[in-house]
């Protein structure tokens, strides 16, 4: 367990079995176009699907600026076995001062049920408290979707509450939002949990 009293994410290549994060850049655009396509991605998102490479490189120019701005840590998420872009993670909401992150994500269709998920949970979370020192990890999800709530559940993320009205959706309904986190006393058995999961 990291030590040190310094809490800076950086860019980074974090490699697993089946991917590879590696900091998200602009000569994404063409990945984020075609694993993004589909609108069922984006339903719980602030924006739209992608539909041309403007609008590709418009959302990774906004997750460079949060990036620039200390708030977040964007990484393109790149599928050893084809080479294929197959969907963005990576670390938001950083705080420094109190050694906190939360995780985002979005894979491709062909990508999802596959264990890219599961693997890039670990990648990041094992980074976040073995090496930058971090002391909760949280991940935000909407009420409503269910396929999301039972992901974080089933690699071990804790329910600490729902945020009633925490945000508005894209059609304007209120949306709840409920609260998971990993702690650092909660990652030893985390980790067992994630290895024992990718072993299948």
């Amino acid at each position: 367990m990291a030590t040190q009293t310094h809490f800076d994410p950086q860019p980074i290549i974090l490699e697993g079995k089946i991917v590879r994060l590696e900091p998200l850049t602009l000569e994404h655009a063409a990945g984020v176009l075609a694993a993004g396509a589909s609108e069922s991605i984006w339903t719980f998102f602030a924006v739209p699907a992608p539909t041309n490479l403007a609008e590709a490189q418009k959302w990774i120019e906004s997750r460079l600026a949060d990036h620039a701005a200390g708030q977040r840590l964007p990484f393109a998420v790149i599928c050893l076995s084809d080479g294929k872009f197959a969907g963005s993670t990576g670390y938001a909401a950083v705080s420094r001062p109190n050694r906190t992150l939360d995780l985002a994500s979005w894979y491709g269709l062909d990508y999802q049920r596959t264990g890219v998920n599961t693997e890039c949970k670990y990648l990041l979370l094992k980074h976040a408290f073995e090496e930058l020192g971090a002391l909760r990890v949280g991940l935000n999800v909407d009420t409503e979707n269910t396929r999301s709530r039972r992901a974080v559940e089933r690699i071990g993320g804790v329910q600490e509450g729902i945020l009633r009205k925490h945000r508005i959706r894209r059609d304007g309904t209120r949306r709840d939002s409920v609260i998971f986190s990993f702690i650092n006393d909660d990652w030893p058995q985390a980790k067992r949990n994630l290895e024992r999961l990718m072993s299948r």
